[in-house]
């Protein structure tokens, strides 16, 4: 993170309880600042919206699960800006009340996702998998019922928090599940040009005509910029208009991307940069073998 924010408030909001793996990627880079738990996505970008958190650690995709949908409908309509992106390497451990062991538990609550990523030690194990709101909040009511047959999949923070004891580590299928988090502001902070690698984030929207995207699109591809991410979205449930959230390499004062954004808002009817920040060290070195 390259960007400062001394006028900011010094409290990050990110959704989820104590110990959530969004809890951890906010004090990893903000260990200085006071986390601000919220039961809800919204309540977290409404956080920053009224002032009351200067940041936002949200995730918005999981190299196995995908993108967190929810994030890319809220976003455009936030108000609010990206600026800096954390890669967090994703690590769930099987908790449970002290007394527990392997052989007394029988059902397994968790977030959707981190059951979908642990599949592994579920089938193993024989346990029935309960579907909770999140992975923190899973290990506090397994502590709070404090029933040797119920365990939690969560971070090994959220074990310290709520006094769980680990009865297997590590227990994801793959080892390189990494969840790609984006820090939110209310007011745009773009990195300096030519200061390291750059990804630029934005928002268009084309008309539902033939050949509409590969139009838009096309700059890029003349100008030679690396277009990284591209994914759709109906406007307001209608089938007349698509909005696309688009990442490139490279920064708008770059002349070839400067060029392929002219392009683009040439062939599309509105075009909104969300954000201009400094490239994680890890963005690279996710494309698997041979990619």
């Amino acid at each position: 993170m390259t960007a400062t924010f001394d006028q900011q408030p010094r409290v990050i909001s990110y959704q989820g309880e104590p110990g959530a793996n969004s809890h951890i990627a906010a004090h990893e880079v903000f260990p200085d600042w006071q986390p601000l738990p919220c039961a809800t996505f919204e309540d977290a970008l409404a956080a920053i919206s009224e002032g009351r958190a200067g940041l936002g650690m949200i995730p918005i995709e999981n190299s196995i699960a995908g993108r967190v949908a929810d994030i890319h409908h809220l976003l455009p309509a936030s108000g609010l800006y990206i600026v800096g992106e954390h890669f967090l390497p994703i690590r769930f451990q099987l908790l449970a009340p002290k007394g527990a062991t392997l052989q007394t538990i029988t059902t397994v609550h968790s977030h959707v996702h981190a059951l979908g990523q642990c599949r592994r030690i579920i089938r193993e194990l024989g346990l029935k998998a309960v579907v909770a709101s999140d992975t923190a909040g899973s290990a506090r009511q397994v502590a709070e019922w404090n029933d040797p047959t119920q365990a939690s999949l969560a971070p090994s923070l959220a074990g310290e928090i709520y006094g769980l004891v680990t009865l297997a580590r590590d227990v994801e299928d793959e080892k390189d599940n990494t969840t790609r988090f984006v820090v939110l502001a209310r007011e745009p902070q773009w990195a300096p040009a030519g200061n390291g690698p750059t990804v630029t984030s934005f928002i268009f929207e084309v008309r539902n005509v033939p050949a509409a995207l590969y139009k838009a699109l096309g700059g890029f591809a003349t100008n030679g910029v690396n277009l990284t991410k591209l994914e759709s979205y109906m406007v307001e449930g209608r089938f007349v208009a698509t909005r696309f959230y688009a990442e490139v390499d490279g920064h708008p004062e770059d002349r070839s991307l400067r060029l392929a954004l002219e392009e683009l808002a040439f062939f599309s009817r509105q075009t909104h940069i969300l954000g201009v920040y400094a490239a994680h060290p890890l963005r690279g070195l996710q494309a698997r073998p041979g990619e």
